[in-house]
Parts: structure tokens; C-alpha cells; sequence
């Protein structure tokens, strides 16, 4: 039997198409398209020293793992690494070979710290804590079946209160950019970041194929962006909140459950069946709301690091 960990193949349609079925299967919980993968390899700002490694056995793709340096974050030497085996092919060594791959690019890349997200659960926790790696944070998986659930109507709108979506931006982006990067800002996390450059936003924020403008909804309040839920899909039946805001002024009004509803309810009308999001565990508000909706808890992981020097 043979076990390998190479660079994903941009050039390569079929690998791309491959890599995306085996991140589908170990990541059910999240979108991701032979689209999103490519561009994410082909757009990486150089200070990322990002790679997407590939686990193959036999011939067959069976892992993956993203990779790279927290360039933007005010700390020197934080990275990330993060190995995903699809569930039928775990046991045969692939995670173990692709984060030891993963971890050298970093160490040579000058990273101090590495930062991976585990599943809650006793074999992958071992797995990390075997190698070096202590727990931080959760973050809880949901989701919302857009199908057979329910939906809260959409209320009546308060006085100067608009609804817009990403789409109507498109000329210029800079309102959104600004209230993306404040909201950002006050997430609960591990590595801060130095939220700033509309350029590196523009090329990985607002181009990613992911990202559905037309689903996405900005709230104004007087003209103003206020709030807004950036939507993800695949184009198909999958639809996720990338991110979710309000900006500090406007909090405590409800105009955050106001996008989402918005959004949700625009994208059962498109067709989209399942709805996920992930929200650290510590974000009771953004929690609640969440389950004000309906959406389930589907998994839970937990933020590790180990440092390498």
C-alpha cells in the first residue's frame, strides 16, 4: 500500500473535482467546490506561504489539509494547519503524514505557532494531544433544514431601515468592506488580525466564488450600512453564513437577525435545501439567534495549537 501527501494540482480538472468529494465527505458541515478550491490556491497572497497538501492512498485521494502562515495577523509566527481524511480511510496514517508536512512547511516558512481545529470527539482529540497540541476554544457546526423547517416571516421593516444585497455594491464595495472589518474585529479568537487591507479583502473576500452576493444582505439604517449576513453556496442546494454583523453603533435592534431572515428566506425561495453555520462557543448572541431559527448543533471542534519553537 502506498501513501503519499503532495501540493493540490491547479492545472488538473480532475484532481480539483476529486480533492472537493473528499473534503464533502470529512467536512459535510461546510461548502466547498472545485471553484473555491482553485481559487484559493491561485489567489493566495504571497505572505500566506499557503498550500493545499493532498493525502493520496493507492492512487486515491483520501485527505487534505489547508495550510499556511496568519500573515495578517498583529502576532509574528501564528499559522494554520488543519488535516482532513475522509471518514472511510482514516486508521492508514494519512493525518499524521499530512500535518508532519504541513508543520515543516511552517517551521521553514518561519512559523512559531500552529494552530489546527480538531472534531469533539475522543480519537481526534487523542490524535492531536499526541502530538503536542492543547486545546483552546470551540466552535459549534449548525444546521438548518431549509426544506422541511419553517422560517420566521420577515417583519415590517422600522423607519429607516432598508434592505439591499451584496449585489448592489458591486460598483463599490468599500461600505461593506468597512463594516466587515469592524464586526471581524470583535469576533472571539485566537489569533488577532490587523483588519485593513481593502485590497487583500477584494481579492479574497468579495471575489471568492463562494461568496453569493445576490443572497447576501446588507442592512441600512439612514443610507448607511448597519448590519449584514455574507452568504456562501455552491450553486446548488448547499447554503452557508460566512459571516454575520452589526456594526457597534447599531447592536441590541435586532438588525442582525433581520439580514439573516432575509437571507434565509430568499435562499429557500432559490432552491437551497440545507443551511449551515459555525459560531465560536463563546458567541452567545450570535448562538441564540441561531437557535431562534432552528438551526441544530451538527458538530463541534476544538481549536488547538502547538508550538513548534
Amino acid at each position: 500500500m502506498t501513501l503519499i501527501v503532495r501540493d493540490f494540482r491547479a492545472q488538473d480538472a480532475d484532481d480539483a473535482q476529486a480533492v472537493t468529494r473528499a473534503r464533502r465527505a470529512s467536512i459535510p458541515f461546510e461548502v466547498t467546490t472545485p471553484a473555491s478550491l482553485l481559487f484559493g490556491v491561485r489567489t493566495a497572497n504571497p505572505a500566506k506561504k499557503y498550500r493545499l497538501l493532498v493525502a493520496e492512498h493507492n492512487g486515491e485521494i483520501v485527505g487534505t489539509a489547508h495550510v499556511g502562515i496568519a500573515y495578517d495577523s498583529t502576532e509574528p509566527g501564528q499559522s494554520y494547519a488543519t488535516p482532513q481524511v475522509h471518514p472511510g480511510h482514516r486508521g492508514l496514517g494519512a493525518g499524521s503524514l499530512l500535518l508532519r508536512t504541513a508543520e515543516e512547511h511552517l517551521a521553514a516558512e518561519g512559523a512559531t505557532s500552529v494552530y489546527a481545529w480538531v472534531t469533539d470527539n475522543p480519537e481526534s482529540r487523542a490524535f492531536a494531544e499526541k502530538r503536542g497540541y492543547r486545546p483552546t476554544r470551540q466552535a459549534h457546526f449548525q444546521h438548518l433544514d431549509l426544506a422541511n423547517g419553517t422560517l420566521p416571516p420577515l417583519p415590517e421593516l422600522p423607519a429607516g431601515v432598508e434592505l439591499r444585497t451584496a449585489a448592489d455594491f458591486e460598483v463599490d464595495p468599500r461600505p461593506v468592506f468597512r463594516a466587515d472589518a469592524e464586526a471581524t474585529s470583535d469576533e472571539p479568537g485566537d489569533i488577532s488580525m490587523a483588519f485593513g487591507d481593502y485590497d487583500d479583502w477584494i481579492s479574497h473576500t468579495w471575489n471568492n466564488p463562494l461568496l453569493d452576493r445576490v443572497l447576501s444582505t446588507v442592512v441600512l439604517v439612514d443610507g448607511k450600512v448597519a448590519a449584514f449576513t455574507a452568504a456562501e453556496s455552491d450553486g446548488g442546494t448547499r447554503y452557508m453564513s460566512g459571516m454575520t454583523g452589526t456594526l457597534r453603533a447599531h447592536r441590541g435592534r435586532g438588525l442582525a437577525k433581520l439580514a439573516k431572515t432575509d437571507s434565509l428566506r430568499r435562499a429557500r425561495a432559490e432552491g437551497y435545501t440545507d443551511a449551515f453555520t459555525s459560531n465560536d462557543a463563546d458567541n452567545g448572541p450570535m448562538l441564540a439567534i441561531n437557535t431562534w431559527f432552528g438551526y441544530k448543533i451538527c458538530a463541534t471542534e476544538v481549536r488547538h495549537v502547538r508550538t513548534l519553537v
